[in-house]
């Protein structure tokens, strides 16, 4: 295990006020994005410079899984520490159970100011209830961006909208701290191509561009996107105490067991993803190789600000880990589950429990998936076979217990979540959500 403990130092008064107790927070999540397409993760070719030298910075966490491979249940989880069965949005289309605790929303208590800006047509208000949560929510969807139907915006309309919030609440409130989520949407698919960066990537323009290479020149387009926030925050802001979160609500599988997409499996592909806490001069630059779930990033920003964590959230709190106060679980058992992408029509009272597909649990390396509309079971050593590529139980074949009691507590989350309002989706959200590919 690669974690190195580290301590929690003074911080250094500005020179011209002093600065507020708690830091500013930046969190910065990119779709669809797959931990081995990234340079700083291992792969080949330079997709991401300027997240590899903020993740560099910063505690890297290298077993890092999502809940579930979707976007809305995903961000949603994030934000409040709760499985999809638990927050209500186990699907694309299904708007989370009101009042719940969150991370913005306990921060706002705090006297912080909080934003959103988000760039996936899923995280609408409107569809997942997001906004109930900051103080200010702000879709961007300023343009077609696949010049399709699907209206969203590209990187840099995010990044230069949350910079110019950021600049103008400087400005009303210089000694406020303040909690800024940006999510942008590449490299979302349909995958574009992204001339300027072929050349660093080695990518030829005079043969025909995969889908893979489509891919790879979307993180490079998206990490010169968060290079330019990164470096106007800091300009900004003076390089004032900012601590900063990265991660990717899913990855992508790009035909591995010949799938193309995300959410309908809980392969290693989509469930695995990059995360990161960035907190210079306060956190070591280390590594935590013992298993971590996004859903860990709400209990542990509290646990470092020596803030009491709310006792409903379901994530693991590092910062004992990471003061050296304790070691970290390499036995730490995380759970998933996957769902159908999105509601097929709105006013189905039954959408949650009628979209369960899969639920996954890991231990030890040792993952198991068992698919519940055909009693497909799957177990896999991910020491061995990292690829999945070969399952040591019968195809056909009931679950663990283990396995099974997580099932039926999925199970009784998503009845219970029959009693909230049934999906009011409009034609326009319907036809979004299905040119985004969540609905067949």
């Amino acid at each position: 295990m690669a974690v190195a403990f580290f301590g929690l130092l003074s911080s250094v008064a500005g020179a011209q006020s002093p600065p507020p107790r708690f830091p500013d927070i930046i969190l910065v999540t990119v779709d669809t994005l797959r931990v081995d397409r990234l340079s700083g993760y291992g792969y080949h070719r330079q997709t991401s410079p300027n997240i590899d030298a903020l993740i560099r910075d910063g505690v890297k966490f290298t077993e890092a899984r999502v809940p579930e491979p979707l976007t809305a249940p995903s961000m949603v989880s994030m934000v409040t520490s709760l499985y999809p069965h638990e927050h209500g949005t186990s699907r694309n289309g299904l708007r989370m159970r009101p009042d719940l605790m969150s991370l913005p929303k306990i921060l706002q208590r705090r006297r912080y100011a909080t934003a959103a800006f988000v760039a996936n047509w899923t995280l609408r208000d409107q569809i997942s209830g997001l906004a109930e949560h900051f103080n200010d929510y702000n879709e961007v969807f300023t343009r077609k961006r696949w010049y399709v139907f699907a209206s969203e915006a590209t990187a840099q309309d995010v990044s230069e909208e949350a910079l110019e919030w950021i600049g103008e609440h400087l400005e009303q409130e210089k000694r406020a701290p303040f909690f800024v989520w940006v999510h942008y949407v590449e490299p979302h698919a349909p995958y574009r191509f992204h001339k300027s960066f072929a050349k660093r990537l080695g990518i030829r323009l005079s043969e025909d561009v995969s889908a893979s290479d489509r891919y790879d020149t979307e993180i490079a387009f998206v990490d010169d996107a968060i290079g330019d926030f990164l470096q106007g925050v800091a300009k900004a802001t003076g390089r004032r105490d900012t601590l900063t979160l990265f991660a990717s609500d899913h990855g992508e599988s790009l035909g591995e067991h010949d799938y193309w997409g995300h959410g309908r499996h809980l392969y290693e592909p989509t469930l695995h993803v990059p995360m990161s806490i960035t907190w210079r001069n306060r956190l070591r630059a280390t590594e935590v190789d013992a298993p971590a779930s996004l859903m860990d990033l709400a209990p542990t920003v509290f646990g470092l600000l020596d803030l009491p964590v709310a006792p409903a959230f379901r994530g693991f709190d590092w910062a004992p880990v990471l003061r050296g106060e304790q070691p970290a679980d390499m036995q730490r058992v995380t759970l998933h589950q996957a769902h159908k992408g999105a509601v097929q029509r709105a006013g189905n009272a039954a959408a949650r429990r009628q979209g369960l597909l899969e639920v996954g649990r890991l231990e030890a390396g040792k993952k198991e998936i068992f698919r519940v509309k055909n009693d497909h079971r799957w177990f896999f050593d991910l020491a061995e076979d990292r690829r999945e590529m070969s399952s040591q139980v019968p195809l056909k074949s009931e679950p663990s217990s283990e396995l099974e009691a997580w099932l039926v507590e999925v199970r009784a989350g998503l009845e219970a979540s029959d009693e909230l309002p049934p999906p009011t989706l409009d034609e326009e959200n319907m036809e979004k959500l299905k040119a985004l590919g969540y609905i067949d």
